[in-house]
């Protein structure tokens, strides 16, 4: 059986019921950082969206009619991080891979993102967010003063947001004192997956670190599921999700929320 956990308790419906019918347009806000630096800065690695937890998430809403805008901090097209081409990543989903490519290189709306700042002016027209994981937001988006107005802004309005693998870590930048996440039960990619990733794959330390560790000191409950499984969580408005093997769970959680 699959990992699967929802949290939902009462959401007043004159919240939601007027922007629902209003508009069908969701949000995918990434990363264009192409460098993390490792070990202090002694070491650089090429870095970037996961791109099979970008692109199923956006097959899956497409697929059910909505339309997706694209923002990154300054507007450049987001970069790809290169490990996430390896086939082990793509093992559930094999013919996806070569679909997910052809996109990120010739898609007109995924190579023109606008800027967050833009982002923000027209926040109103969306009813979903979803950021993708990848260790690059751990680079740009995470210090970007845009980010935690963005989240807090669609979690005031108690709209869909959906952060993937690392992306709940942006949380961390917005104040304890003003987080409206805070209560929250959340999942992320965990500590030991961390501790994995930089010892046998990137071989070296990333500045920022210890996500889960970090979301809990700001008031948030941690839940995970076995390293490298499938697992995702809904609470209220917000689906997190754990890793690249994820994604049908994360899709599902995050579909049923936009509906």
């Amino acid at each position: 059986m699959k990992n699967i956990k929802i949290i939902i308790p009462f959401l007043p419906l004159f919240i939601s019921i007027s922007a629902f019918a209003q508009n069908r347009k969701v949000l995918f806000v990434m990363s264009e950082a192409d460098t993390l630096l490792l070990k202090q800065g002694k070491k650089k690695r090429q870095t970037g969206v996961f791109l099979n937890e970008f692109y199923q998430a956006y097959k899956a809403i497409a697929d059910k009619g909505y339309t997706i805008d694209f923002a990154t901090p300054t507007g450049k097209k987001a970069t790809i991080d290169q490990e996430s081409l390896d086939d082990d990543y793509w093992k559930i989903k094999p013919k996806m891979k070569k679909e997910a490519i052809d996109f990120w290189e010739n898609s007109y709306a995924f190579s023109n993102p606008m800027t967050l700042e833009k982002a923000i002016k027209q926040k109103d027209e969306y009813i979903g967010l979803v950021i993708p994981g990848g260790q690059g937001l751990m680079v740009d988006l995470i210090y970007d003063k845009n980010t935690p107005e963005l989240l807090k802004s669609f979690a005031r309005d108690q709209k869909a947001i959906g952060l993937i693998c690392h992306a709940p870590a942006l949380i961390t930048s917005i104040p304890k004192n003003e987080n409206p996440f805070a209560g929250y039960t959340f999942n992320s990619v965990t500590p030991f997956e961390e501790f994995y990733i930089e010892k046998f794959i990137m071989k070296g330390k990333p500045k920022n670190r210890k996500i889960a560790k970090q979301l809990k000191k700001l008031g948030l409950e941690y839940e995970k599921g076995g390293p490298g499984k499938s697992f995702a969580i809904r609470d209220r408005n917000l689906v997190t999700s754990q890793n690249p093997y994820s994604g049908d769970i994360f899709n599902q959680l995050f579909l049923n929320l936009l509906e």
